[in-house]
């Protein structure tokens, strides 16, 4: 399999056509089969209600894409988990799709295609689909990057998550905090350390701001000065407007006369990518 295919050019550029291209053939429910390398674990249950709802009334207008299974066992799902799963909600029996055939290495990418790119996966899903492919495919971060259009930088902290204690993925999964308190939570290294912020966080409902502190404190860094006026709303959208721009921690301090912009990095890598970016067209 070629490794300079580019995710970005989307199912029908990844998956040769065959002899079964002409149109969607109706394909039993039953006889399809979820992608075991599908990163999404979860679905919105309000989403999938009106489409499901949806499908009642005008059917599946968007055929599903499946690969043979082993043996003839079926098939294997390539995209359109979420219409499948809305249809049987919706109590069909059968549903148009398309047979292609594809390689396991192939399912992990199309899965990667629909998720990455197309809709908005968990922090910690993106996390296991860049995993598989640094670790099982061999790309390196700067690769990946380039596969599914992000920074190198945004996938190298995206990895990080991985590095949580079991408890705080569990509660970043469940959406009780967010991608930026769990990336506070990584300057802490040891399992227990991070588990018992997270308890303070729960408690007293810190915001990400507030757990920071909360874990600079911990890790035995002086605490800053108290800022001498007020934050304005436009220094904290601009704030987090860097923040997403560069994939990183971005903090803003405002003095008397100027201030200061710290960006942070964890690991030599992310910083020669920030360099890159930042030196960009100078």
């Amino acid at each position: 399999m070629s490794r300079h295919r580019g995710l970005g050019k989307g199912l029908d550029a990844l998956i040769p056509s065959d002899g079964m291209a002409g149109g969607a053939a109706e394909l039993p429910v039953e006889t399809i089969h979820r992608n075991p390398r599908q990163p999404r674990q979860r679905f919105d249950k309000a989403e999938l209600r009106e489409l499901a709802d949806s499908i009642r009334q005008h059917g599946v207008l968007q055929p599903l894409i499946v690969s043979p299974g082993e043996a003839g066992q079926g098939y294997i799902l390539i995209a359109g988990e979420r219409r499948l799963e809305a249809a049987r909600l919706a109590g069909l029996t059968a549903v148009p799709a398309i047979v292609r055939h594809a390689t396991e290495q192939e399912h992990l990418e199309l899965a990667l295609v629909e998720n990455l790119q197309r809709t908005d996966l968990g922090a910690l899903e993106a996390a296991e689909g860049y995993r598989q492919l640094t670790e099982e495919f061999g790309l390196s971060h700067q690769q990946v990057a380039a596969q599914v259009g992000k920074s190198r930088v945004a996938i190298s902290n995206t990895l990080r998550l991985l590095k949580l204690a079991p408890e705080v993925r569990a509660a970043l999964a469940a959406g009780e905090i967010s991608e930026g308190h769990a990336r506070a939570l990584l300057a802490l290294t040891s399992a227990p350390a991070q588990s018992a912020v997270l308890q303070t966080v729960r408690k007293r409902d810190l915001n990400v701001r507030q757990t920071e502190e909360l874990v600079r404190k911990l890790g035995g860094e002086r605490r800053r000065p108290a800022p001498r006026r007020a934050r304005g709303a436009d220094e904290t959208d601009l704030e987090e407007r860097l923040r997403r721009s560069l994939g990183t921690r971005v903090s803003l301090r405002r003095g008397r006369r100027g201030g200061s912009l710290v960006i942070h990095f964890y690991s030599d890598e992310e910083l020669n990518a920030l360099v890159d970016r930042l030196l960009e067209g100078s």
